[in-house]
């Protein structure tokens, strides 16, 4: 690993003017992938910064035992379906990340004898291997070694990399059963380090260098300890993409990357309600009703079990999207002059007189511009989405510290999708609730608890 950790540290952590990371930026990202005592399926996180890893692992968990799983209580699992949920998904976001099977995985993992707890606990030989080798399927490791989520906390930053070991496995199927091996070795001291360096060496790093918009910008903040968008979509797509819009984009010359194919969970962002950005369908529809939702700081998870949700766009839906796409700045309306663009590209009727009699229609008081509302009801005043009109929602955060009595918890609630013409129940105008009207914009939220739940 020597030889590569230069390489791994500039695109992971830049070049930080004193030589090296901050023992407590390190510290915050050396946590393990733990699950919450109150909730079997979740995740915690114990500070801020992993979210850029931990969310979008908890988002494809989420998806495993909603949709892959047979069970009657998606909430409950066994230590022994935790172990296999938990890999299986470590295992498909590292083969999502694979650049060229033929080139195989690298799982990344403490060299022999160089586990953390040899500073922190009086091993034998033989109890340190157990920390690194396949534990029989039946066995459990003895107390004193089940991992924890902040182990060895004086092992520094360089130790940490002079520590690692990495192995290439060449088939999917050695994959999983490497990972599922190494399964103590994910919830332990710096599990979500090991694995992302894993994610990191299976798609190459020269691979992620020319995907990411800016190679000087390093997939964790130095000062604040955050992840980039290019780490979340990396985990999410497997692409290290610095956007979230659809496709490739041309501005002044330069070819900015975005995402090129619907994703199997989707993202949201705060950022999109203040118009700092734009994301696209392939990460606002995904191919299972859970998103990522994205604040200035940190990222959580909504999820819901109603398939209809990522169903087929709709007709109006389409409309929307199209006459969107024509009003960058999300104003609600379009310049008339923009009407007969707008309807080609739905395929309607453009003949200039019709276009003309829909402009007078639309504008009866020729203020020169066409709302979104009235077009809609003009074109498809009958279309049914084929989303039930209230549904049952869930949202996670992994940070203890922002779940009532630090438990993390899923939040139930309600979800109604109104339509614009309907009256509006209004409910509240929290952070939650806005970063979803970027998907829905009459969206209403109905929590069963007494405090709206928190993205930050």
């Amino acid at each position: 690993m020597s030889d590569l950790n230069k390489e791994v540290v500039d695109l992971v952590w830049g070049r930080p003017s004193s030589g090296s990371v901050s023992a407590s930026i390190f510290r915050r990202w050396s946590q393990g992938f733990v699950f919450s005592e109150n909730e079997p399926t979740a995740l915690e996180q114990f500070e801020g910064g992993p979210c850029a890893v931990i969310a979008p692992v908890q988002a494809f968990l989420l998806k495993n035992i909603l949709f892959n799983r047979k069970s009657s209580n998606w909430r409950q699992m066994t230590e022994e379906e935790q172990k296999t949920a938990l890999c299986s998904t470590l295992s498909e976001i590292l083969e999502s990340a694979c650049a060229s099977p033929s080139n195989g995985f690298c799982l990344v993992n403490w060299a022999k004898g160089q586990s953390p707890h040899t500073s922190t606990h009086t091993n034998t030989q033989t109890q340190l291997q157990t920390q690194d080798m396949p534990a029989p399927e039946s066995s459990q490791p003895p107390q004193q070694q089940q991992p924890t989520a902040l182990t060895a906390e004086d092992l520094g930053f360089e130790q940490f990399h002079s520590a690692l070991h990495k192995r290439t496995v060449m088939s999917v199927s050695g994959l999983k059963e490497e990972v599922l091996s190494l399964y103590h070795t994910w919830r332990g001291c710096c599990g979500v380090l090991l694995f992302l360096y894993s994610v990191i060496l299976t798609k190459g790093m020269e691979n992620i260098r020319n995907e990411i918009q800016d190679t000087m910008e390093p997939l964790i903040d130095l000062v604040h300890g955050h992840g980039s968008q290019s780490l979340v979509n990396l985990l999410v797509t497997g692409h290290a993409v610095s956007n979230v819009w659809d496709g490739d984009r041309e501005c002044s010359g330069m070819k900015l990357h975005g995402i090129h194919k619907q994703a199997s969970v989707g993202f949201l962002t705060l950022m999109e309600s203040l118009r700092y950005c734009k994301v696209g369908a392939f990460l606002k529809s995904p191919k299972f009703p859970i998103w990522i939702l994205g604040s200035e700081t940190h990222l959580s998870v909504f999820l819901a079990k109603e398939m209809s949700l990522v169903g087929p766009e709709s007709p109006s839906e389409q409309a929307r999207r199209v006459f969107q796409s024509f009003d960058p700045e999300d104003n609600g309306f379009i310049p008339e002059s923009l009407l007969e663009d707008v309807m080609k590209a739905l395929d309607l009727v453009s003949e200039p007189e019709y276009v003309s009699l829909v402009k007078s229609k639309l504008d009866p008081e020729n203020l020169g511009i066409i709302l979104l509302g009235p077009f809609l009801l003009e074109f498809f005043p009958d279309q049914d989405s084929g989303i039930p009109d209230s549904f049952p929602v869930y949202h996670y955060n992994g940070l203890k510290q922002s779940n009532h009595n630090e438990r993390v918890e899923y939040v139930e609630g309600t979800a109604l999708v109104l339509g614009f013409e309907d009256p509006m129940v209004r409910t509240d105008d929290t952070p939650v609730k806005r970063c979803l009207q970027t998907r829905w914009p009459y969206i209403e939220l109905l929590w069963t608890t007494d405090r709206s739940p928190s993205l930050n």
